[in-house]
């Protein structure tokens, strides 16, 4: 999820963005339409930060990817098309329309056939993917803030030695230094469960709204 806030002034903005891969044509028309056509397109994750994702996955030689939070599915597609041919990602999320959307990216890109949209609640998903075993190179959280401690904990046994978490918006527009609203303390909560927690290592990026980069021991 892209904040409003931005870290850089608008000048260095641009020039990282033009010192970064392009996004592609497919791309460029996802973000268009979203922000043409979709409630609070600054949900959307941006052409930088999609291209951090592909960089991750591909750098990671990530098979299995789980997202929680679609929404338009600008990350999802970004995260997909550097995945092999069989490897598969999972999304989740529970909004009809932003999904609907995505879908037909999905379709259109050539690389859908690698993505599975779970349409219910993340921790439904989660528990049932626990329930069978499965398990996942990278998981990249984007959704509700509130419960991101409790995403985290129900993640963390889904991943191999080695596996990857990824949580956007962790510095949440600065308000994780004040925080005052449920959402505010959800990402401090989740900082914190992270920073605690010995089954990891791990660094908070200060990429657009702040990003957490764990690594299972």
């Amino acid at each position: 999820m892209r904040s409003m806030l931005s870290l850089l002034s608008p000048a260095l903005e641009t020039y990282v963005l033009e010192h970064t891969t392009r996004e592609s044509p497919l791309l460029e028309r996802l973000r268009a339409e979203t922000q043409a056509k979709l409630a609070y397109p600054q949900m959307q994750v941006g052409p930088i930060e999609g291209q951090f994702l592909r960089c991750l996955v591909a750098m990671s030689r990530a098979r299995r990817i789980l997202e929680i939070g679609t929404y338009s599915g600008y990350s999802a597609l970004c995260m997909a098309s550097a995945l092999p041919d069989d490897g598969q990602l999972i999304t989740c999320d529970i909004d009809p329309v932003a999904t609907a959307m995505a879908r037909r990216y999905f379709d259109e890109s050539g690389y859908g056939h690698k993505i599975e949209i779970r349409y219910a609640p993340a921790m439904d998903t989660l528990t049932q993917l626990r329930r069978i075993g499965h398990s996942f190179d990278l998981v990249f959280i984007d959704a509700d803030k509130e419960a991101y401690a409790d995403y985290w904990e129900q993640i963390v046994p889904l991943l191999p030695s080695g596996g990857l978490v990824v949580a956007d918006n962790t510095l949440w527009n600065g308000r994780v230094l004040a925080p005052s609203h449920p959402s505010d303390h959800g990402i401090v909560r989740f900082n914190a469960r992270v920073a605690n927690d010995q089954r990891i290592e791990h660094v908070l990026l200060a990429i657009r709204d702040g990003i957490m980069l764990a690594r299972k021991h």
